[in-house]
Parts: structure tokens; sequence; C-alpha cells
């Protein structure tokens, strides 16, 4: 199920929310016809058209029933016309006004997958990954046993995933460099805060180079100790167990490396 189909399935029971046929003109804009209608411009994909007219549901009717139904319909409108900064202070505003109403959990989760659309490639600035991963832990701590809270704990290790490999990159510009100290920084993060991401296997075997580089071999051994055990089928073992017996090295497990450390604790 896409992330649009799940955020969609959240919103139905608010869309579904008046039911009138009754037509009054337009220009006495009752709450039902602006509610209606805006509805009507979200089912046929017109999402600014009903944004605009769910904000006009509020600011005509503020004590209106439906003035917060409208609110988080328009940020809903908005996240599907792309506008996820707009979405974001509308599910705010929503959050601080109504931190009581049934819907709050959607609300808290259409926040997250907000700023979780607007991921980008590793090469770019991550500030947005790490708000999502926020947002999201916001939504499984808060919400634990609901559907929004299995959906962000998927999120959150696509999240994650992204985020070890924005520390890849930059390591291997580094590794690239001869700046290995650098480089050891950033592979030494992912395989100590990401080691459940697909990025482990490289991280370790760059560390192998790393320290085959410096002349560090206790480490250099220990490390390519650890992927040959936890990844013994992988080409990243098969590359560092090559360049150690190329320097007449072989992988050796030491209690005392920070690598065998930090994995004991984890596994």
């Amino acid at each position: 199920m896409t992330i649009r189909m799940v955020a969609a399935l959240g919103i139905l029971g608010l869309a579904a929310g008046c039911s009138s046929d009754d037509e009054a003109p337009y220009l006495e804009q009752p709450v039902e016809e602006l509610y209606n209608g805006a509805t009507d411009e979200l089912l046929q994909s017109n999402f600014e058209e009903a944004a605009r007219l769910y904000d006009e549901v509020e600011r005509q009717h503020p004590y209106s029933v439906w003035a917060s139904k409208a609110q988080l319909m328009a940020a809903y409108a908005f996240y599907q016309d792309n506008k996820y900064d707009d979405a974001i202070n509308t599910l705010d505003r929503f959050i601080q006004l109504h931190p009581g109403n049934k819907d709050i959990a959607y609300a808290y989760y259409l926040k997250a997958i907000s700023y979780y659309e607007q991921i980008s490639d590793v090469a770019r600035d991550q500030k947005t990954t790490r708000q999502a991963l926020e947002a999201l832990d916001e939504v499984v701590r808060r919400f634990p046993e609901t559907k929004y809270a299995r959906d962000a704990e998927l999120k959150i290790d696509l999240a994650r995933d992204h985020l070890a490999g924005k520390h890849m990159e930059i390591g291997r510009y580094y590794l690239n460099r001869g700046e290995y100290l650098a480089a050891i920084n950033r592979f030494r993060t992912v395989v100590e805060d990401y080691q459940t991401t697909t990025h482990v296997p490289e991280a370790l075997h760059r560390l192998v180079e790393s320290y085959v580089s410096i002349g560090v071999v206790t480490e250099a051994q220990a490390t390519a100790s650890v992927l040959g055990y936890n990844f013994p089928g992988s080409d990243w073992y098969i590359d560092s167990y090559a360049l150690l017996t190329g320097e007449d090295l072989r992988p050796v497990e030491s209690e005392g490396s920070w690598i065998s450390r930090v994995w004991n604790s984890v596994i």
C-alpha cells in the first residue's frame, strides 16, 4: 500500500462527514455547502481549490463542529497538492488547538509523512530526513497500537537507511582523498548508530580499508572478523578478506577492539 493510499484511507471518514444534498445560494456560504463543495473539489483532485474552501469553512464558521474537520481536510488537500510546508503548518495548528480530537493520531501521522515525502537524495542536506524521523518516532511513541504507528515504523527504517547512506557518501569521499581518520569516523558512525541498515557490510569493509591504509592492523583484522561472522557470503567480506591476505594478514577476533565491543553489545 502506498503512502498516499494510507493517507487517503485515514481521511475518508472526515470527507464523508456531511451529506446534505440541499443547495443553498453560494453567496450565503452555509457551512454544509462550503464543506461539501470543498470535498467535491478534493474528489476531483482540485486540491488547491479544496484547500481554499476548507479554509473558508474554518474562517467563516470557527465555532462550528465542522471547523476542526475542515482544518484537517485542508492539511490533507495541501499534502495531496505537494504543498508539504502548508500541510505541516496547518497540522501544527490543528494539533495545538485540538489535542484531544478523535483524529489526532492521523494528524500526527500526516505531519510525519509530509516530512517523509520531502526526503531528498543522499547528495543533499538531510535536515528533512531528520525531521521526518523525529515526527515518525512521535507517532510510534504517542499512538503505539494504531495502524499509523505500524506504517511509521516501516518508514523509520527507510529514513534511517537514508541517513546512513549520507554518512557512507561522505566517508567514501574522505577515503578517496586519503583522509583516513575522517573516513573512519563516518564509517564508524554507520556501524554504531545504524546497525540495522543495508549499509553496514560496506561500512565494515571500508573500515578495513581505512585501517590497513594507516597501518592499524589489529583493528583491520578485528573489523574483518566481525564482517565475516555476520555477513559471510557478502561481496564486501570477500573484498576485505582479499585485502588482508594481500598484506599477509587474516581476520582475527579481538575482544579489546571497539568493533567487537559495539557489536557484542547489540547482539
